[in-house]
């Protein structure tokens, strides 16, 4: 068998191609991390050569984004609060506190309603030298409502895909041979339409005497379709194309191979595409498996379908090692 492996991977050499990743062989847990993350770090630059403040805040979690606008207010407020401390309370009309913490207090209240624009009248600075001060924070309350409301937006008007994968790729029986399948689902509402899967087959071969990463793209059963209502199994016949023909798990481990998916749809919601990207890693290959239906039967018309059942799968018996290896 290893003689007829050896075979198959020289014979698909040249369908091999380099994606992005090159081919040198480095100890990594996974080239793809499950977010759709890159297992990459970037070293040798400054800090701020590499840092792009739009797409962090575009990118981060919800509560961390109103968590983080929420701490540059404070803080902004803070600033501007102290600075009428220091100049002196003398300078404001209106300041009723008597004790260090009230005078405080009403300077940080005075600067929130200077910085939001809201200004109740009560307290009111009287001079130049406080007057300007409430006149540089006004304009920074203005740019930094301005600068949250377009970030705000961005990060509505930015289309975010949330795909539900399969936690395993299985090796199942398909026709009269063995196809590899995972299964997706939309977990959002809105239309998708136009879905195309690219998957790669990554592994480590030894060429010529020196270990390479090879990156094989997998022939698939259906590579696109029109619409995505519901769940797709997607599926790479095994046959004797296939770079997978003949391989074990062993083969799998030995190899250390992943298995790198992208997705691309169209959002009708957004009028633009949305890419989703994914991995699986031998330890995830289960072979000896069927994926059991999320569909429940109909229920007010509606098709049900049951989106926990996403992993859920049977084992069963693949065809024989003498049938595969038939010629």
């Amino acid at each position: 068998m290893a003689s007829r492996l050896r075979n198959k991977f020289f014979r698909t050499e040249r369908e091999s191609n380099e994606i992005g990743f090159g081919t040198k062989v480095i100890d990594t847990q996974r080239m793809l991390n499950r977010d759709g993350s890159f297992n990459v770090k970037r070293t040798g630059l400054p800090f701020l050569a590499g840092f792009s403040f739009y797409h962090w805040f575009i990118t981060l979690r919800w509560s961390v984004f109103f968590l983080v606008i929420a701490i540059g207010y404070f803080i902004i407020n803070l600033i501007f609060a102290t600075l009428y401390f220091v100049f002196g309370t003398n300078h404001f009309a209106g300041v009723e506190g008597i004790t260090f913490i009230d005078h405080f207090t009403e300077m940080f209240f005075f600067s929130t309603q200077t910085f939001t624009t809201v200004g109740y009248g009560r307290v009111n600075p009287m001079g130049f030298g406080v007057n300007l001060i409430a006149a540089i924070e006004s304009l920074t309350g203005l740019l930094f409502f301005a600068l949250a409301t377009g970030l705000l937006y961005g990060r509505f008007a930015r289309p975010v895909a949330k795909f539900s994968f399969s936690n395993n790729i299985i090796v199942a029986p398909f026709k009269d041979i063995t196809g590899l399948m995972f299964r997706v689902a939309n977990k959002f509402n809105h239309q998708l339409i136009d879905l195309e899967a690219t998957v790669t087959f990554s592994i480590v071969q030894e060429i010529n005497g020196v270990k390479q990463r090879r990156f094989h793209f997998l022939k698939l059963e259906l590579a696109k379709i029109n619409f995505f209502p519901t769940s797709w199994t997607i599926n790479h016949p095994i046959d004797d194309s296939s770079p997978l023909y003949a391989l074990t798990l062993e083969d799998l481990v030995e190899g250390d191979a992943e298995f790198l998916v992208l997705l691309k749809a169209f959002d009708e919601n957004f009028a633009q595409n949305v890419n989703i990207r994914y991995s699986y890693k031998h330890t995830e290959v289960i072979y000896g498996a069927k994926f059991v239906t999320m569909m429940e039967g109909v229920e007010n018309g509606m098709q049900v379908m049951n989106m926990q059942k996403i992993d859920a799968y049977e084992k069963v018996e693949l065809p024989t090692m003498a049938d595969l290896f038939a010629e």
